[in-house]
């Protein structure tokens, strides 16, 4: 088994301190501790060419608070390392000094580094990334190519949030002069642009907030590449909107979204992406990325959170590969769809502990605000319809988010659920009577096929979900024993 021992990053960012402690399986650990304090180590660095007293002053305090809780928390495990402001300020040494009496041992990340691994954690939550990543901080921008689960060589550039920007004519000439330099002019052209960095998540808020996107999760949110032109009006007129949306706003990165803005509107007009994605992974979770093997580097993030999530709330042990297989004979799904459909059933017992009323509504809250990643919103809407058809439900109840879906593949992911709720009474939760038995399709009839001398499993409940089953695949119900 991969090692499982709590990990934590400590970040010493230009705009904000972070300490976040990843604990449980290791392809895809779930966060259980995060703490930002907005430090500002970068303010009025491009004036001085330091670190100013106030910024380091806020930073020691969260270090020696974060260097207590790690201790605290008895953790080994500890990696602390620091960016753009600590690299490039005079006196960064200096702090840096000031962090190992603490206890840390900090490391710089070069502007290279420091790309490379926001591109690996770009690919840590979406394994299929192929484009551009750009990870805006407080003190500096990276840009680096991604494709086929690698990060390529990368650039740092001096335009972070709490830095001045040149005109916007100035501003697409260094862009389009960096990435000629770097080699990756017309490399983002008609590819995804991936967004990494506070201000840019903000900014996809506000899109979100101005088109009632009905999920308030910004992993793998989509815009189109001209939309941050159009929210200008958005940004200025924040004093006006409605409370209750800003509420999902984070405070502390509001002054930098002009900033953000102004230079993803520049990107785009001189990268071309095909369009504009969400990644919440960025360097911490690339560095995790990187320490893995290949073997763990390789597995699907939603897969194995769904199936970590599967194992340590089923009933008599976690079988959700086995009633994947059971049920994958009578459906023709290519392999996205398949991946949704293995996700879904690895979470098919989940909900046996709530009050059977709710247990249908327990299955959705998981599939649409459970810590995913590697899949988008509509995939989501797909999960929660198969969950929501496996404990008993019809259609999703809130139209509005079934709207992502078209209904075609609602009503592929409704019968993904009937076909889970079948092998789920059937085998009344354990493994044993899927593997002595089958599904299949042939010729216009579903058919469940029980061994001799165990056709007494077939009781009403079984017949009914059967025949329940096949009505919802146009087909007539067969029980046969072999």
């Amino acid at each position: 088994m991969a090692d499982r021992e709590p990990v934590a990053i400590v970040d010493i960012g230009s705009n904000s301190i972070r300490l976040v402690v990843f604990s449980g399986a290791p392809r895809i650990p779930s966060v259980a501790f995060n703490e930002k304090v907005m430090a500002g180590l970068g303010e009025g660095i491009d004036e001085t060419g330091a670190l100013s007293e106030g910024g380091q002053a806020r930073a020691l305090a969260a270090l020696r608070r974060f260097f207590l809780l790690i201790e605290q928390m008895g953790l080994r495990k500890v990696r602390v390392v620091a960016t753009s402001a600590v690299r490039d300020a005079s006196n960064g040494d200096a702090f840096l000094k000031q962090v190992r009496a603490l206890g840390f041992r900090p490391e710089v990340l070069s502007g290279e580094e420091e790309a490379e691994v926001a591109g690996m954690g770009v690919i840590s939550g979406a394994p299929e990334a192929d484009g551009l990543v750009g990870d805006l901080g407080g003190g500096s921008l990276e840009l680096v190519e991604v494709a086929g689960g690698k990060a390529g060589k990368g650039i740092s550039l001096p335009l972070g949030v709490l830095r001045p920007q040149p005109s916007p004519s100035d501003l697409k000439r260094k862009l389009k002069r960096s990435l000629d330099q770097a080699g990756l002019a017309g490399r983002g052209k008609g590819r995804p642009f991936f967004m990494v960095g506070g201000s840019w998540r903000t900014i996809a808020r506000i899109d979100m907030i101005a088109t009632g996107y009905p999920l308030p999760i910004t992993h793998h949110y989509s815009m189109a590449a001209g939309r941050p032109a159009e929210l200008g009006g958005a940004l200025r007129n924040l004093d006006r909107a409605d409370p209750k949306a800003l509420a999902m706003l984070t405070a502390s990165r509001i002054p930098t979204l002009p900033k953000a803005r102004k230079l993803l509107v520049a990107l785009v007009e001189v990268i071309k992406p095909s369009e504009l994605i969400v990644s919440s992974f960025g360097i911490r979770e690339g560095l995790l990325f990187q320490s893995l093997g290949a073997r763990t580097r390789s597995l699907d993030p939603l897969i194995e959170a769904a199936r970590e999530a599967g194992r340590g709330l089923s009933r008599f042990g976690e079988h959700g590969d086995l009633l994947d297989r059971w049920i994958a004979p009578i459906f023709d799904d290519d392999p996205d769809c398949a991946r949704i459909r293995l996700a879904a059933c690895l979470l098919a017992d989940i909900a046996w502990q709530a009050h059977p009323d709710f247990r249908a509504e327990r299955g959705v809250e998981m599939a649409l605000h459970g810590n995913w990643v590697g899949i988008d919103g509509p995939g989501r809407v797909m999960m929660a319809q198969a969950l929501f058809a496996n404990f008993g439900g019809r259609g999703l109840p809130d139209a509005i988010t079934a709207a992502l879906c078209s209904p075609e593949q609602l009503d592929r992911a409704a019968r993904w659920g009937l076909a889970m709720r079948l092998g789920q009474r059937l085998s009344g939760g354990l493994a044993v009577s899927l593997e002595r038995s089958a599904l299949s399709r042939e010729q216009g009839d579903v058919v469940l096929t029980l061994r001799k001398g165990e056709q007494a499993l077939y009781g009403e409940t079984v017949d009914r979900r059967l025949k329940r089953l096949a009505q919802a695949l146009g087909c007539e119900a067969e029980l046969r024993t072999n």
